[in-house]
């Protein structure tokens, strides 16, 4: 392992989620409760960018989107489009694999109410970069959310308010990698409508088909 590219089971960095991870290892201490490393192979051209780990989700799986409702949409498209392979069933046992794409959060510890501080996604942020430098053959960037979207910029030295994030945007961020947007892939964006199965499947759709 590289040092210093993950963070300390008991990282300290952010004492409020320091402290809310020690509460759910009370309340549910068969759960994972630390930081949730991501997932698949860096040597990959394709990389999805999270918000954070969900309390009954990640949080407890340890893998990402894996236990909740918002692993649905997300694992059956990229299984659908050939970014991964086998059945989701919300256990990071139910073989699932993935290919030519990884999976990571701007913030690797749950939040409460999902919503992490400003402060706290910069203490992150510094893990995220060393993803970033350690995945040679990056090509596209998927952002799930504002705050995944304003991260990345910020990894890129490029100001939050100079590039605004659009859902179904695409953007060179560099010579070699694209950004593109989404909405988050959360309970709440899909059963309000606001994120539909087709509109996250013609971005994935459009990813692939310019990986060919």
């Amino acid at each position: 392992m590289i040092p210093g590219l993950q963070p300390d089971m008991n990282c300290p960095l952010c004492p409020r989620l320091q402290e809310y991870r020690e509460k759910n290892k009370q309340l549910y201490p068969k759960g994972w409760n630390a930081p949730v490393p991501p997932w698949g192979d860096p040597q990959v051209e394709f990389l999805i960018v999270g918000l954070a780990p969900g309390v009954k989700g990640a949080n407890l799986s340890g893998r990402p989107f894996t236990g909740d409702y918002a692993g649905m949409l997300l694992y059956n498209t990229l299984v659908k489009y050939h970014f991964a392979s086998g059945i989701y069933k919300a256990d990071p046992q139910d073989g699932l694999s993935l290919g030519n794409c990884r999976i990571i959060n701007a913030v690797r510890c749950v939040p409460p109410e999902n919503k992490p501080t400003s402060q706290e996604e910069k203490n992150c942020r510094p893990f995220l970069l060393k993803e970033l430098h350690h995945m040679p053959a990056l090509k596209f960037i998927l952002t799930l959310g504002v705050i995944a979207h304003k991260n990345i910029l910020a990894c890129f030295n490029r100001p939050v308010t100079s590039i605004k994030f659009k859902h179904g945007q695409f953007f060179k961020i560099n010579d070699h990698i694209t950004v593109v947007n989404s909405y988050h892939v959360s309970r709440y964006n899909t059963s309000t409508g606001v994120l539909t199965t087709q509109m996250f499947e013609d971005i994935v759709d459009s990813i692939q088909q310019k990986l060919k």
